[in-house]
């Protein structure tokens, strides 16, 4: 599932190469995904891309006519920037034909991904848009205002994390991470864990994306062709089952639970005393 780091990355691409390009042409070829009339996707050729943007797990991209295309990839969603000649994913969902330029498209081998075109002032419209929490990299969101959001929740560290009411951007890859990098156990209550351990959760966390979104760009973009496929072989544990944690060399811990895994080093991150 793209997270901060993935969509970042692609927000950048998107926002150098796209921003006040015309649409030439629209395909509308999976319409599972559309969550408004596909019919309004078919109308876009003539309009022009503002800067990309980017929040909790949207892409935004703006147009000129006042609409916004919002894009949660969910699970599978995948974006593509390549020239119109490139062959076709076998679901892709969504072709935007730039004037005199590449192809954008969104892909799903799941289908899972919403798409949605609405007035800029009409986002809050799109389902749990208003009361979802704030952006991990919103700069209103401060370590004080992190740490009093925080103290409304009462469940495990991780499900905390992972809550887009809580904040918005962080999935199941990057939780195990910015645990890691804590020090924290993912199992622990938030109530068990102190002030000064809830803190270092937001700085591990604004850590983890300031390394990874560089490490992403790097793997997806390729002499101006963006081709995104979930590359996370540089994680420290995630997914690591088996192998030395990094720091210590203790074997990483996975757990499989809800079909979600969770690795974590059971030295670095121990349990709370019986």
């Amino acid at each position: 599932m793209p997270e901060i780091p993935e969509l970042e990355a692609i927000r950048g691409f998107f926002t150098a190469n796209i921003a006040g390009k015309e649409i030439a042409e629209a395909q509308v070829r999976i319409p599972h995904v559309f969550r408004t009339p596909a019919q309004e996707f078919r109308e876009l050729p003539g309009d022009v891309f503002g800067e990309v943007q980017r929040h909790g797990k949207f892409l935004l991209f703006p147009l000129a006519s006042g609409r916004v295309l919002a894009i949660n990839p969910m699970l599978t969603g995948r974006f593509q920037y390549v020239e119109p000649k490139v062959k076709l994913r076998a679901k892709t969902c969504l072709v935007l034909d730039i004037a005199e330029g590449r192809s954008l498209r969104y892909s799903d081998d799941r289908l899972m991904g919403k798409l949605y075109l609405v007035p800029l002032e009409h986002l809050d419209k799109i389902p749990n848009w208003a009361t979802n929490g704030p952006d991990l990299l919103d700069p209103a969101l401060t370590e004080d205002e992190w740490l009093a959001r925080l103290k409304k929740y009462r469940g495990q560290i991780k499900s905390v994390l992972t809550n887009a009411e809580f904040v918005q951007g962080i999935g199941n890859a990057y939780s195990d991470e910015i645990l890691w990098e804590a020090k924290v156990n993912p199992y622990i209550p938030r109530t068990k864990l102190s002030e000064d351990e809830l803190r270092g959760l937001y700085r591990a966390a604004l850590t983890v994306m300031a390394w990874a979104t560089p490490l992403v760009r790097e793997a997806m973009v390729k002499d101006g062709v963006l081709d995104y496929e979930e590359r996370r072989d540089f994680m420290r544990v995630h997914r690591l089952g088996g192998k030395p944690c990094p720091r210590c060399g203790a074997t990483i811990s996975e757990i499989t639970a809800n079909q979600r895994i969770t690795s974590f080093c059971r030295t670095c991150q121990p349990e709370l005393p019986a």
